[in-house]
């Protein structure tokens, strides 16, 4: 089971560079970074772990961070999580993202969520009570400009003239049941989602926490099969995690593929010392760049 971490990226805290190369040389085998592109005041919405972290209002550009990251390591897999997908312009969103996959010699996993924030969306132009909609137009509109050869996209709410665009994405595309193969890095889906979503547009899970994995992830692996999906692409990440031995050995034992750590939003020397504590989870040297399906 891999082992990578978290943390909100803001200007006050350690840069993803200096962040970057810490955990691949501890071993860690990713970085992800969360996206808020900022906190309209005053806000009605409620943040649904209670007190509103200061750093949501803070946080770096996800894709810039993971560029800087990517520049000085070579082995850490670098990822969303997650990026709000229904806040961006898909065109430029696919172009960013295959484009940090290329740089990164193809270390990018795409975690890809609904938002909470209904201003900030709403600031963007997206209609809250259809975000979910939204999302699953942008992502079929993406996966439309990395595919092999010029596909054209029409939708709801986005459409693409069949074009010629690169980089395209590294990871091979996907098998599904009577549609057409899935394209574009590993994607996976935050939240509560239906597990027929994972399948139809997505390759995998990546909850917060481990709550309720006992029961979901049967459900999950039959709604896999169900869309002929291969069992070997289904990818469960589980993120903000507070490592402990046993909750470690758990989460193996039910098939979790990767455990996200949460590291404080803090300078070079609290992580650091977060980092210490942690080193009897991971191995130094290991080769972190195994992934399946790769």
């Amino acid at each position: 089971m891999r082992i990578s971490a978290t943390l909100y990226l803001t200007d006050g805290t350690i840069g993803p560079a200096r962040l970057g190369r810490e955990l691949e040389e501890r071993g860690f085998d990713g970085l992800y970074v969360p996206e808020h592109t900022h906190i309209p005041v005053p806000r009605e919405t409620v943040y649904p772990g209670g007190e509103l972290p200061p750093e949501c209002a803070r946080m770096l550009s996800p894709f810039v961070a993971l560029a800087q990251a990517a520049a000085v390591t070579e082995r850490l897999t670098l990822g969303t999580n997650i990026a709000l997908v229904a806040q961006h312009d898909p065109i430029d969103l696919a172009k960013q993202v295959a484009t940090l996959d290329h740089l990164s010699g193809g270390r990018v996993t795409f975690g890809v969520g609904y938002g909470w924030n209904r201003e900030e969306a709403e600031d963007h132009g997206v209609p809250w009570p259809r975000r979910r909609a939204v999302v699953r137009d942008r992502l079929a509109l993406m996966r439309a400009l990395w595919s092999d050869r010029p596909t054209a996209y029409e939708g709801e709410f986005g459409s693409v003239r069949s074009s010629e665009v690169h980089p395209k994405p590294s990871l091979p595309p996907r098998k599904r049941l009577g549609k057409a193969p899935l394209y574009g890095p590993r994607t996976l889906i935050g939240g509560a989602a239906g597990p027929g979503l994972f399948a139809e547009y997505a390759d995998g899970w990546m909850p917060i926490g481990g709550s309720g994995l006992r029961e979901a992830l049967p459900v999950l692996r039959t709604a896999w099969a169900d869309a002929g999906r291969e069992a070997d692409d289904l990818y469960v990440a589980l993120t903000g995690v507070t490592p402990e031995p046993g909750k470690l050995a758990h989460y193996a034992e039910l098939g979790v593929d990767e455990v996200i750590v949460q590291l404080p939003a803090a300078g070079e020397d609290e992580v650091r010392r977060a980092l210490d504590g942690m080193g009897r989870y991971v191995t130094p040297g290991k080769d972190v760049t195994s992934r399946k399906r790769t």
